[in-house]
This record gives C-alpha cells, sequence and structure tokens, in this order.
C-alpha cells in the first residue's frame, strides 16, 4: 500500500533505494521461517516490493504453498543503527515481461544486472505493513575508564 511506505517519510523510502543487502522471510508450511539474504527492489507509489529468485528456491516453493494471496513475507535491511521492515503478500510471478522488469529495478538500485537465467522468477510483495528506524543511527555511548 503506497501510504505504508511513504507516510514513513522521505529518508525511508531513500533508505531502500539505497545499496543494502536485505533478508526475505518466508514460512514454511509448518510455520517455521526461512530468513535468507536477497536484492529487493521497492515500487513505493505501487507498494510493491519485488525479489528475482530461481523458481526451485525454497522462499518460492514457500510462497507457493499459501493459499492464493495469504503467503504473509517480510523483507528487511539493515545499516548499522538504521533498519527496514516491508510485510505483505507474495505471489511468485513468472511472465518474461514481470521476470525483466524485476531485473531491470534489481540492476538500478544494484548497479549491476545478473546473467539471463531461464530459471528466474519473481517474487511480488503486496506491502501492507511498513516499520523501522531510518534517521541518522545516534552515536553510543563509551566507556573511556582505564
Amino acid at each position: 500500500m503506497r501510504n505504508e511506505i511513504h507516510n514513513r517519510g522521505n529518508g525511508y523510502v531513500e533508505f531502500w533505494s539505497g545499496y543494502h543487502l536485505c533478508t526475505l522471510t518466508t514460512l514454511h508450511p509448518n510455520g517455521r521461517p526461512h530468513v535468507v539474504p536477497v536484492g529487493v527492489t521497492v515500487d513505493a507509489d505501487a507498494g510493491i516490493a519485488r525479489v528475482i529468485t530461481r523458481k526451485s528456491s525454497r522462499k518460492v516453493a514457500n510462497v507457493q504453498a499459501a493459499l492464493p494471496g495469504k503467503a504473509r513475507v517480510a523483507v528487511c535491511q539493515v545499516d548499522g543503527g538504521r533498519w527496514a521492515t516491508l510485510e505483505g503478500t507474495a505471489e511468485v510471478h513468472t511472465h518474461p515481461a514481470a521476470v525483466e522488469d524485476a531485473v531491470a529495478r534489481y540492476g538500478a538500485r544494484y548497479g549491476r544486472t545478473p546473467a539471463p537465467d531461464p530459471e528466474r522468477v519473481v517474487i511480488e510483495i503486496t506491502i501492507d505493513r511498513a516499520i523501522g528506524q531510518v534517521g541518522a543511527a545516534k552515536p553510543t555511548a563509551t566507556n573511556s575508564a582505564a
């Protein structure tokens, strides 16, 4: 949802455009979380986050095992004391145009375009919650006693 991201302020949207590695959390059919490192792109205006991956991956299997519209996922990124998490429902898209678009977005964010892969799919997340703290990290107190 567009407002969930934009309501967090411009710094939040900008944080999702910088070069940061992320994690994607999906749920196994038994409810156990599966957390893996990924690259994520965010279209704040559309309220969509995207992850490109191979169709044989565990994360794809987890999304596809859920009932349609019920695959709850979260993507998160951390940079020092700054962090942001987007939650929503995921779908797997295999259409070449959707995959090409996701690959182009990945290239724009991460500065490199992955090699073509006929097994590539895109996990598209419809965002319904945005949380985090992306303001400048506060200095931590240090113990200078010797």
